[in-house]
């Protein structure tokens, strides 16, 4: 693509010189008409200006895509090889050694956290494919959300810490109308962004609650926090914080592009606030009547 974009400079450079040649060329030959010609030659330079400007910024946008659509594939390459490689090794250990049964159910416990990440991976690719296609239709229906965010806490505080650091503070009994499979994928989306941008068995606090004619879900966590001009671009796209160089943690940069469009088909808002003294808030409102 760099390439590309060297022999796009030379073409823009050559042909502004054979425009400005031939522009010579006419005032020598018609010299009485030098001033209608260098008007013409302006509006027609900066006419080509502003075309290559344009064709300028869609190629390097399409260089930026093709950056993060490879780094997109190197990241889900490496999510899927990781829980992989840990449920080989636990099958390998419980077919070669003898185990007791307290080891046993600590190894099959472990493989299941395992093929849940997987799960959650393939899940997050399917969705995402459907919407950029735009062949997912999002169908409704009203359902417990309380329970649903409820069981998502309580299967993801198993692959966060021995100890319990997903704080919870759910509201029974909240009901929404939307698509439970694209809500799940949100909630778990934003807890485990929330887990994965912390440090090691830091609290991360989900709250549900109502708030006048809205349902609130709240996700905060004391992690690295989010600059303000990077609040509005982790939605996009395979973006994710931070530079390729210094960036250590996990993730293909779907789980929040997920999220925002599954919200806004859903006519709910997203917000990204800071966290005191450290880390991030995300709130979601939904309106309840929605």
């Amino acid at each position: 693509m760099k390439k590309s974009l060297v022999i796009f400079y030379f073409l823009i450079l050559y042909a502004l010189a054979e425009l400005v040649w031939w522009g010579c060329l006419l005032i020598r030959i018609q010299p009485e008409k030098k001033s209608m010609i260098m008007g013409e030659g302006m509006v027609f330079i900066l006419l080509f200006l502003v075309g290559a400007f344009y064709l300028h910024r869609a190629l390097r946008k399409e260089d930026k895509l093709h950056d993060q659509q490879k780094n997109f594939l190197l990241s889900v390459t490496h999510e899927l090889k990781s829980p992989l490689a840990s449920i080989k090794l636990y099958l390998e250990t419980i077919l070669k050694r003898d185990l007791d049964k307290k080891q046993l159910q600590g190894f099959l416990k472990n493989s299941l956290k395992d093929i849940e990440r997987l799960d959650d991976l393939v899940e997050n690719m399917l969705i995402a494919t459907k919407i950029e296609n735009k062949s997912y239709s999002f169908p409704k229906e009203e359902f417990d959300f309380s329970g649903l965010v409820e069981k998502i806490c309580e299967r993801l505080q198993g692959h966060v810490c021995d100890t319990k650091t997903l704080k919870t503070s759910i509201k029974p009994g909240i009901r929404l109308n939307g698509d439970k499979f694209a809500l799940t994928s949100v909630v778990t989306n934003l807890i485990e962004n929330a887990v994965k941008y912390s440090p090691p068995c830091e609290e991360v606090a989900v709250r549900l609650f109502r708030n006048a004619d809205c349902v609130v879900l709240e996700v905060a966590d004391k992690g690295i926090g989010i600059g303000d001009e990077e609040k509005l671009r982790i939605f996009d796209k395979f973006y994710r914080v931070g530079s390729e160089d210094t960036r250590k943690t996990k993730g293909t940069g779907l789980g929040l592009y997920i999220v925002r469009q599954v919200l806004n088909n859903h006519q709910a808002q997203i917000k990204v606030k800071d966290n005191q003294p450290a880390g991030s808030i995300f709130e979601v409102t939904f309106n309840s009547h929605g």
